[in-house]
Order: structure tokens, then C-alpha cells, then sequence
């Protein structure tokens, strides 16, 4: 449907009086980076603690758009475009959503709870599909900014809503309730997520609940304490509550199925699901809940339920074949998330060249003709360089574009093309899941052993944010990722930061620093610990160095002479008691004198490390090394043309001391979730989980040893299962005999005995388990702070210990 400047307008708190030409609005954005960007976009400049979208107004007029809605109008962009200034963005950026809602009357659904919310979001799209044309939340678009974003992919031909809404703290869900405006409301957990922005569980309920006014009916696990807070009529279901309106119970068939009895308001029959854990045996039966409230019949469930499948709610960034990046999402395709996917692969592209593998797309209701040009258009928009069509319907829809290349289904693909002409190259997989783009995957990845590192690359964000809130809107940050980012990733780490704006990245050497340049990093790189040596590669690949003593200072100007360079930055460290590198005070004369009047080389920054900012016992300490560097830095100056920035503070110095700030701070360990202290650990979210796989199991006898040098016994008849993890990937050796554990199902499984070079045995006596099933090494249950803690070392030595033929996969809720 389309909709123009002047319906959007009209119902909004306009500020300026300016009469705004029309337009019809085709894309609302407020991401600045988005290629989809265009002059048919307008543009919401969100602020937050955080970012500000107005400081790139400028470059979004220079990519063509021309409507802005802001809360001021930056003073040299006055008349270069239209401004709609509003007092607050975010609500103005929600009303717009109400007014589109209201433009339609079809009945939506709308699900909130702990947990479950995306995964029953998606399976009632699958489950319904077939009789509605739905449009649905993309991903997990279920926050304040993210249920308007969502709200405008319908289309007049939809006939069904499913919206999943999440809140983090008081008086959210009222907003998100008037974007929706369920008529069936689902409530799929209650956790403990975001307890600490509540008084009581009780405000949390109230608050979470307050989606479900107005709705016909709600559906929601027996839970007397939420539903006094429901009033809407309820359909209750339990598994232990007769009083319930359906009664169920479950019997596990094998470890893939499960058969669920239910009963209850006149029926009684029973149905199997391919799932065993409680999650999705509970998600599905708020789906067969759903179903029956809306009068299907009971074979129609029955057959639907057995087809439910896993969902992987993820982007994932994996490496592949040939120096290739593959981004997986081949479990969906629909035009708002391919937007989404596309947005993923240019900010973590690893080449210039993109490759898109595309299924048939779903977008309900939208003449295929008209989906298929918005779909070509969006290729376009983002410089895709070749498009590989899979299906009976795109192929006939994008063979007009350049570079595509068709196939009627993934078996033809995998059979006629030349897998090896993927080459240097970042490639988009994407397709809906009955296509089973997962095979593409598998033949393009590189083949590494069974253990993964996970890096969620939302958690990155969310914790650089964190960080960036202790900061004033000036500062300037430098964010570490030496040690192949603290054993995280690298360049992908760094397109990330590169992505959110921020002003340095630190490396530990020259080669490192090197390895992002190739990579196409673009964003200054300081180079903390220079090798005289590296300085000419420095130089030719624009590294700015450290420099810590007189004896490197003049080794890099007679480099900077030699190549008669101008102006080189360079960053000189100060040692205030740290006593491992840095100029002393006794230096300043010669330091002095070797910079005045020296046109080859400029002072950027003046800069010192923190011995004791995680300990606040050594408040008076870090005081006098602040002060130390002021004295030094004051006297230094007199001598120079250029007022270098200061920065002293790391990790724990952000948290700790932000009244140190100065023009820049340093960013490391805490960004990859792992603070050093509880108070700062709380408002981290985990980055990196570490997982494997179980490769055997076996029954080890009374008496008998496992492991090398006998160091288990075993006293009584056990269950023992392999993981192909060890040493070599670097799992200390601390870690076994005992001490440790990992996580299978959820439940412990203590290390037995001294863990090996590439394997650990694990004690599963009281766990049901199988050869196959995941376990985990550490992540958000099991973390690196309890590992470190045990094993009497630290965070970091845990991280960066993971070798590198671990494969890493970076992913994106």
C-alpha cells in the first residue's frame, strides 16, 4: 500500500512549520549504512545513549534521500534537504507504525514472553501459512525500534499478523501494544531475563501482559499468577493442572519424537512432534493451542505438527572454500529479512565481490511481478556482482538482471555448477528451508573438525554500547584486537567495529595490523608493540606505531627521512607505574628536543596503561598515575605545534574511573563480555561460546582407569562419553581430573581424568544422552570468568588460549 509524506505528517507533533512537498514514502529507514538507503527513503534520525543518527544526515543526502524526520536540523545541512523536526524520533518513528497499523483491520497475533518468542512466531507462520497470507516480525524484531520496523513490511493482500514483542524494562509494552494491536495473544514463558529492571516478578508480569489487552482471548501455560494480571479471556493449557482447559501429556517415542495427548474442550486425540526437550515440546503446544482456538480441524494439526522443524534464528558469517566468506541464512526467504541479510553481508563482507545464492521468495500477497522488481531493485541497490537463481519462480523473474545465472532446483545447482569458480569472494546463501540450501552450505565451508566458537556478534554491540554510556558524547574510542581479537576473530571482528563508528582499533603488532589492511579495513590501526624492523611495512600500510623509548623514536624518524615521509602519526606511551614500556620522566629533555621542529613525524595521542584500574583497593595508585601522565603530557606539549589527545583508561578504567576519560579510552577484554569485576560482568552480555560434539560413548568398569597416567579410578560402573576437544585447542589442562566440567543437555558432565591433546572424557551417567549431541565448553551458562576463577588464572588467557583451528562462526540474531 502506499502511503505519502502528507498521512505521516498529519500524525505527528511537528515542531517547524515548513510545508513539505509529497512523496510516497517506499522505505522507512534509520539505519545510515544501509545501502538500501535511496531517494523513495525517509529517514528517522533515532538517538540514544549511544549513537545519534543525526551526525549522518549528510552523507544519507549524498546517497540520494531527501526527507528526514529529526529532533533538530544540523545547522550547514538547513536547506539541503527536508527536515521534519519532531521532540523525540523513537515515538515519532511509532506513531508513524500506529497510523500505518490502522490503515489495515486483518486479526493479528500477538506473542511476548521470556523466552520461545521467535521460534512460536515462526512456527505458527509454517503451521497457518497454507490458509493466510501472513506477514510476520523478520528475525527477532521485537524491541521498541524493531516492532515499528516490522509493522511496515505488510502489504494490502496480507490476511494475517504474527508480531512477537519484547521489553527490557517498565512501560514499554504499552507502545508496543498500540503498534500491534493483537486480537489473540500468546504468552509463551516467564524467565528471569531483565529481573533487574522490575521491583518485583509481579511489575514484570503486569508489564509483559499489558501486549494482551484488547485481545479476544490469550493463550498461556496454567500459571495463576500471570493470568490474575490477563484480563482478556484465557485458554490455559498444563501438563500437571486438570483445572487447566486442555490437559496434556507426552510420551517419548525415541529420541527425535515425541507423542502429545491432549484433552480438553470437547477434544481428545493425540499428535507427535520431531522434538524431546521441554522448550519445544512447550513452544509447540502454545501452537496447537493457537490452532484450535482458530477451529482447525484435528487432522490438519496432527499432519502440520509432525513437519516442525528446527529454527535457526541466526546470521551466520563461516568461512569457506577458497579464501571465500559464506553468510548463512538458508533457513528463510523473505523479502524483509533478505533487506536484513544484505545489510549483514556488507558489513561483513570479506571481498569487494558479492555473490548472492537466492531461493524462490516468499512475501505473502504481493503479485509475484511486483515482488520479484522489489527484489531485483534491492540486488541492485547493494552491488551484488553475480546472482545465482534457485527455482521454478525467481528464474523467470531475474534473468533480466546482469550476472544471473538460474537453476530449477539445489539438486541441479550442486550438480552442473563449478563449485571451485567461488573464489575470493563473499556469498549470501539464502533460501527457504524447503529448498535445503543447508547442503550448499556444507559443500562451500571449509571443512574443519566438529568444535565451534560462536561469536555473537549482537553481543559485541551491545557491550560496546555499554561501554560507549560511560562516555561523554566526544570521546573518542579505541577499541583492542590484538591476539586475533582476544581469540574471537580478527577481521571480522573489525568489520563489526568499523561498522559501529569506532575512531581506532589496537593491535599488538605490525602483522597483525597488516592482516586487517588486506582485509579491507579502513579505520586507523595503532600498533602497540612495534618491531624496528616492521616500521617500512608500518608505513606502507598505513599502521600507526607506538613509540615507548628514545631508541625507537629515532630508529622510525631515520625510516620517516629515508622515504621522506610528512606528518606521520605516531603515539607515544608514557610509563606511570606500569614499569613495562613508556618514556620516564628523565626522557623529556631528549624526547623534547627530538620533536621540536620536526616536520617528518606529529604527535596523535599521549597515552599510558593502568596497573590496578579492576582493583578499586588501588584507587590512590591509579589517581597518581593519571596525574603522572597530566604532568608529563603538560610539560611534553611546550615544545610541540599540535595538542595531542590523552588516553589512560582501559576496560576497567571505563567503568571504574570514567571521570579519566580524557579524549579517548581504550576498549578491550570487556567488550568480549568478560569484565573484571561482578558489577561490571552484570551489564555484559556473553560473546563467545564454545562447543563440540559427543564422538562416543562407552560403560568403564569398577576399577578400571581412564585417561593417561591413570589420574581417574573408576569406583563404580559409569557412563563415559568422548569430546574431541583438548589441550590443542586450547582447553587447559587445570581443567580436568575433577576440577572441571562441561554442558550436555544442560546438566554437568565432570571431567574424568587428564584431559588430552584434541580430547576430554566426560562422566554422563545421569544424563540422557547420544553420540552427536552438543555440548558445551563454556558460554553464557558455563563462562570464562567461573574457568579462570577455578583454574587460578584469568579471562583473557582463557580466550586468547583458543587455538585457531577452532573453527570460528560469527552469527546475528
Amino acid at each position: 500500500m502506499n502511503y505519502t509524506l502528507k498521512h505521516i505528517t498529519s500524525t505527528l507533533d511537528i515542531k517547524n512549520q515548513e510545508v513539505f512537498p509529497d512523496f510516497n514514502v517506499e522505505n522507512i529507514s534509520i539505519d545510515s549504512r544501509s545501502l538500501q538507503n535511496n531517494n523513495g527513503t525517509l529517514f528517522f534520525a533515532l538517538k540514544g545513549n549511544n549513537h545519534d543518527g543525526h551526525q549522518y544526515i549528510e552523507q544519507l543526502i549524498e546517497k540520494g534521500v531527501a526527507f528526514f524526520v529529526v529532533e533538530h536540523i544540523p545547522t550547514h545541512l538547513k536547506n539541503k534537504a527536508h527536515f521534519i523536526v519532531v521532540k523525540n524520533t523513537l515515538k515519532a518513528l511509532q506513531k508513524t507504525a500506529i497510523y500505518y497499523r490502522n490503515l489495515f483491520t486483518f486479526p493479528t497475533i500477538g506473542i511476548t514472553g521470556s523466552n520461545g518468542k521467535t521460534i512460536v512466531k515462526e512456527w505458527l507462520n509454517f503451521l497457518l501459512s497454507p490458509d493466510f497470507n501472513v506477514v510476520r516480525s523478520p528475525k527477532s524484531y521485537n524491541s521498541q525500534v524493531g516492532v515499528p520496523l516490522s509493522i511496515f513490511g505488510i502489504n494490502e493482500n496480507h490476511n494475517l499478523g504474527i508480531f512477537e514483542a519484547g521489553i527490557s524494562q517498565k512501560g514499554e509494552m504499552e507502545k508496543l501494544q498500540e503498534i500491534i494491536q493483537p486480537n489473540i495473544g500468546v504468552f509463551t514463558h516467564l524467565g528471569n531475563a531483565h529481573d533487574e529492571s522490575f521491583v518485583n516478578i509481579s511489575e514484570k508480569i503486569e508489564e509483559k501482559t499489558a501486549l494482551f489487552k484488547g485481545c479476544e482471548v490469550v493463550v498461556l501455560e496454567k500459571n495463576n499468577q500471570i493470568e490474575q494480571f490477563i484480563k482478556s479471556p484465557k485458554l490455559t493449557w498444563s501438563f500437571d493442572n486438570n483445572k487447566a482447559d486442555y490437559f496434556l501429556s507426552t510420551n517419548s517415542i525415541n529420541n527425535k519424537l515425541t507423542e502429545i495427548s491432549i484433552s480438553g474442550n470437547n477434544v481428545d486425540f493425540k499428535t507427535s512432534i520431531p522434538f524431546n526437550d521441554i522448550a519445544s515440546i512447550k513452544n509447540a503446544t502454545s501452537c496447537i493451542i493457537t490452532m484450535l482456538y482458530l477451529k482447525y480441524e484435528i487432522k490438519h494439526i496432527q499432519e502440520r505438527v509432525q513437519q516442525l522443524y528446527p529454527i535457526e534464528l541466526r546470521l551466520q558469517a563461516k568461512k569457506g572454500i577458497n579464501n571465500c566468506l559464506l553468510i548463512d541464512d538458508s533457513y528463510s526467504s523473505d523479502y524483509q529479512s533478505l533487506q536484513i541479510a544484505l545489510d549483514f553481508l556488507e558489513q561483513q563482507k570479506l571481498h569487494s565481490k558479492k555473490t548472492i545464492i537466492l531461493s524462490d521468495v516468499f512475501q505473502g500477497g504481493l503479485p509475484l511481478n511486483e515482488l520479484y522488481q522489489k527484489v531485483a531493485s534491492t540486488i541492485q541497490d547493494n552491488k551484488i556482482d553475480r546472482v545465482i537463481a534457485i527455482g521454478e519462480t525467481i528464474s523467470g523473474y531475474l534473468n533480466e538482471l546482469p550476472n544471473v545465472i538460474s537453476f530449477p532446483t539445489t539438486t541441479d545447482f550442486l550438480k552442473q555448477f563449478n563449485i571451485n569458480s567461488f573464489e575470493n569472494e563473499t556469498i549470501l546463501i539464502k533460501g527457504a528451508r524447503n529448498f535445503y540450501f543447508d547442503e550448499i552450505v556444507v559443500v562451500l565451508e571449509e571443512k574443519n573438525h566438529e568444535t565451534v566458537l560462536e561469536i555473537n556478534l549482537d553481543a559485541l554491540s551491545n557491550n560496546l554500547n555499554f561501554y560507549k554510556s560511560k562516555l561523554a558524547p566526544k570521546t573518542k574510542i579505541m577499541v583492542m584486537v590484538k591476539a586475533f581479537g582476544y581469540g574471537n576473530g580478527g577481521y571480522e571482528i573489525a568489520k563489526l567495529l568499523e561498522h559501529n563508528n569506532v575512531d581506532y582499533l589496537g593491535v599488538a603488532f605490525a602483522d597483525e595490523g597488516i592482516s586487517l589492511r588486506k582485509a579491507g579495513i579502513k579505520i586507523p590501526i595503532m600498533v602497540l608493540n612495534p618491531e624496528n624492523s616492521s616500521f617500512h611495512a608500518m608505513i606502507a600500510y598505513d599502521l600507526e606505531p607506538e613509540i615507548y623509548s628514545l631508541t625507537g623514536l629515532e630508529a622510525f624518524l631515520k625510516v620517516a627521512k629515508q622515504q621522506n615521509i610528512i606528518s606521520y602519526p605516531i603515539h607515544l606511551k608514557v610509563d606511570t607505574g606500569m614499569h613495562r614500556l613508556g618514556f620516564e620522566p628523565h626522557d623529556l629533555p631528549e624526547l623534547k628536543s627530538l620533536l621540536k621542529n620536526n616536520n617528518f613525524i606529529t604527535v596523535k595521542s599521549v597515552f599510558s596503561h593502568l596497573a590496578a584500574s579492576d582493583d578499586i583497593a588501588f584507587k590512590e595508585f591509579t589517581e597518581l598515575q593519571f596525574n603522572r601522565l597530566q604532568s608529563f603530557y603538560k610539560e611534553l606539549i611546550s615544545s610541540l605545534h599540535t595538542k595531542p589527545i590523552r588516553h589512560i583508561l582501559n576496560t576497567s578504567g571505563i567503568f571504574n574511573y570514567p571521570n579519566y576519560q580524557m579524549e579517548m579510552v581504550r576498549l578491550g577484554v570487556g567488550l568480549y563480555g568478560a569484565g573484571n569485576s561482578e558489577n561490571e560482568n552484570k551489564n555484559l552480555q556473553n560473546v563467545s561460546t564454545l562447543k563440540s560434539i559427543i564422538s562416543q560413548i562407552r560403560t568403564v568398569e569398577k576399577g578400571e582407569s581412564i585417561g593417561y597416567s591413570r589420574k581417574y579410578i573408576v569406583e563404580n560402573e559409569i557412563k563415559v562419553a568422548t569430546i574431541p576437544i583438548g589441550y590443542a585447542d586450547g582447553i587447559r589442562r587445570a581443567w580436568g581430573n575433577g576440577v572441571g566440567y562441561i554442558l550436555i543437555n544442560n546438566q554437568k558432565a565432570a571431567i574424568l581424568g587428564n584431559i588430552c591433546m584434541d580430547m576430554l572424557m566426560v562422566d554422563v551417567s545421569s544424563i540422557n544422552c547420544n553420540p552427536g549431541d552438543e555440548v558445551v565448553i563454556f558460554g553464557e551458562q558455563l563462562t570464562v570468568n567461573e574457568i579462570a576463577e577455578k583454574t587460578n588464572t584469568i579471562s583473557y588467557e582463557i580466550l586468547t588460549g583458543i587455538s585457531q583451528r577452532v573453527k570460528r562462526i560469527f552469527y546475528k540474531n
